[in-house]
């Protein structure tokens, strides 16, 4: 009988922001199979002693895939331990389907996204009532074109909040593609590299015309956050519209709704 292969989601960088059941299964882990230039080694301290572990960063597909499928035939738990949420842009389905041929049982343990990681960070929401309502996840066409129709340009005409995955490196193009969908240049920008990462979090705040150049001043290179947002900054403005869910004029069926006379008696 073949082992289950778990992929675990190592969260933004801070190994105590794995979930419990991530680390559990770190915990009784025969085999672990980690992206070591993007997990902190720490999030490798609940391994049981004996287990086997491999460092993936100079591994191809391929490689992986068998590496997994070789460790569950000796081991009942692997682990496939990798950044943010296995479900953003983690090759998840590359890597399962080779396995459900082997059939090999697998599993996924949803992980801390970086998107969020980054907007606690810097204290910020993602949302905000009457401002916007929808956050796009999405990155800039680089070597992996993007699909039709997806392009930064088209999905930035929405004007909600944008969280730019692996796209530091691609700025300029950032820059020029909200600026055609009508982006202010003073529109705020936040930037964060290595989110929750101890000791080396950077936190990096500009507006659409200058973050490049604030960036490049912080040597900001690689595993950064791009959020653009109506929304930043928000804590900081005089006013803003309140969350009907809290408002005691809205009611639903946990709080009945206080008129004005109530709030006054």
């Amino acid at each position: 009988m073949a082992g289950k292969v778990w992929f675990v989601g190592a969260g933004p960088g801070d190994p105590d922001l794995v979930t419990v059941k991530g680390r559990d299964l770190v915990a009784r882990a025969g085999a672990i199979l980690y992206a070591g230039s993007l997990v902190a080694e720490a999030a490798l301290r609940w391994a049981p002693e004996g287990c086997v572990k491999r460092d993936s960063k100079d591994m191809a597909l391929e490689e992986i895939v068998a590496w997994l499928i070789e460790q569950a035939r000796q081991h009942e738990t692997v682990v496939r331990l990798q950044t943010g949420d296995p479900s953003l842009y983690g090759a998840l389905v590359e890597m399962a389907r080779p396995l459900d041929t082997a059939a090999i049982p697998w599993g996924v343990v949803p992980g801390v996204s970086s998107a969020m990681a980054s907007a606690a960070a810097a204290g910020e929401s993602l949302t905000l009532p009457e401002v916007t309502q929808t956050v796009i996840l999405t990155r800039v066409a680089g070597r992996t074109p993007m699909p039709s129709g997806e392009e930064l340009e088209a999905l930035a005409a929405h004007h909600a909040t944008l969280c730019l995955f692996l796209s530091i490196t691609l700025l300029p193009e950032v820059q020029r593609a909200l600026k055609a969908a009508g982006w202010a240049d003073d529109a705020p920008i936040l930037v964060v590299q290595k989110a929750t990462w101890p000791e080396e979090e950077k936190i990096i705040r500009g507006t659409l015309a200058d973050i490049r150049d604030r960036c490049r001043a912080e040597k900001i290179g690689s595993q950064a956050m791009i959020i653009a947002s109506p929304a930043l900054g928000a804590r900081y403005w005089p006013d803003i519209s309140r969350s009907k869910l809290y408002d005691p004029a809205f009611g639903h069926r946990f709080r009945r709704a206080s008129t004005s006379e109530e709030k006054t008696a």
